[in-house]
């Protein structure tokens, strides 16, 4: 068997793993991204079966995915609701920074994974998952609610955060010194700038650059660029994450409604590619020495978000139980979690128990969040007494 046919019955053979696996998630109520991460642990290093003949497939599509995810991340905000949601939650966005980033940055220190292991880390247990959060959300008919714009404003915080964080870390991944890693900061901060300013007055003209009424026109056109604004990005080490993420914010009103529908099973699809291969990069045995720190963390890190949630939707004037289900809808961490992880796993500037302890511990948030968000409200009603209302989420 020549290595295209066997490199074919491979990635037949991981498509359709992966489907069955997103069915299962489907059926029992939670994100594919746990069963991902265990998929490619499965079948990488040190687990049953190696899949060598797809690893550079597997490498170009899993950085597509990481491109494909910001993008589409960029294209659910307009520069107008980025500045709104800084305006209402910058206060709450500081405290989530400093309550949920610590816990990473000790722990790594206490694990010796060094100072470039710590501050991958912080990113790791900051950002909650936008793509959970917003499904429990949806599932759990809570898009109403009194609490929900405030935790809509942490998510676009954490987000922006992102886009000064990721240029660091990649300055950071890439050894860069002082001097260069202070230029990469500038270069990303301005290009932040320039894009919400054109963004926000000359939108429509970015948007019409590339729309198209041809579907298949516009695809190309949108992936093309993409991939290209992501590669320059990445040249000019800024991060190309950062780049797929700013042309998203860049393409505005229908376009970028348009361009969500269209690009939505490409991400999926790539993605998945993605948590496989950081799954594949992650050898089994090497959790069980750190799985007390991730359990150890997981706790730590709900309660600090739960506390981030309170203190948001206490802003927004929501009631107890509304405090509480924002913040437990903010503790599930996924695929930006992975995608910080990955990178620094990527440049081989981390040691090996740094995977280690990024997959157990976003396996344990990913699994934690959906239900810490669903049983939230019937143990605050437990613990205070209160009578289910009638379905209204106007009052709460």
């Amino acid at each position: 068997m020549n290595a295209t046919t066997l490199a074919m019955i491979q990635l037949g053979a991981v498509f359709f793993g992966l489907g069955v696996l997103g069915r299962i998630a489907a059926r029992i109520g939670m994100s594919p991204i746990p069963l991902y991460l265990l998929g490619g642990l499965v079948f990488g290093e040190g687990g049953f079966l190696e899949l060598h003949e797809v690893d550079e497939f597997i490498h170009l599509a899993s950085e597509i995915g990481v491109v494909l995810l910001l993008l589409l991340l960029g294209l659910e905000y307009s520069a107008a609701e980025l500045f709104t949601g800084m305006r209402r939650s910058w206060m709450a966005g500081l405290l989530d920074l400093v309550l949920n980033a610590t816990p990473g940055v000790i722990v790594a220190l206490m694990l010796g994974l060094g100072p470039t292991g710590a501050l991958a880390m912080a990113g790791v247990t900051y950002i909650s998952s936008s793509g959970i959060i917003a499904k429990v959300l949806n599932d759990l008919g809570r898009l109403g609610n009194r609490e929900t714009p405030a935790i809509l404003s942490i998510l676009v915080f954490e987000d922006l955060a992102m886009a000064a964080y990721l240029p660091v870390l990649t300055a950071v991944l890439a050894g860069l010194g002082f001097v260069a890693g202070l230029q990469s900061l500038a270069i990303a901060l301005v290009a932040v700038t320039v894009v919400l300013v054109v963004a926000f007055r000359y939108g429509k003209y970015v948007s019409a650059i590339v729309a198209s009424e041809d579907r298949e026109i516009f695809l190309l056109k949108l992936l093309g660029s993409a991939l290209l604004v992501a590669g320059v990005a990445s040249a000019l080490q800024v991060s190309a994450a950062v780049g797929a993420f700013l042309l998203g914010i860049a393409i505005s009103d229908t376009t970028a409604h348009n361009a969500t529908k269209i690009l939505e099973p490409l991400r999926d699809l790539f993605a998945a590619m993605f948590f496989v291969l950081f799954g594949l990069t992650t050898d089994p045995r090497s959790i069980p020495p750190v799985l007390g720190w991730a359990i150890l963390l997981a706790v730590i890190t709900t309660v600090t978000k739960i506390a981030t949630g309170w203190f948001a939707a206490a802003h927004a004037r929501a009631s107890q139980l509304g405090r509480a289900r924002a913040g437990a809808a903010l503790v599930a961490r996924g695929e930006f979690s992975i995608v910080i992880a990955g990178l620094a796993v990527a440049a081989g500037a981390v040691p090996d128990e740094f995977a280690a302890l990024a997959t157990t511990y976003v396996l344990l948030m990913a699994i934690l969040g959906p239900i810490a968000a669903r049983v939230v409200e019937p143990v605050v009603r437990l613990i205070t007494r209160q009578p289910k209302p009638e379905p209204d989420t106007a009052d709460e």
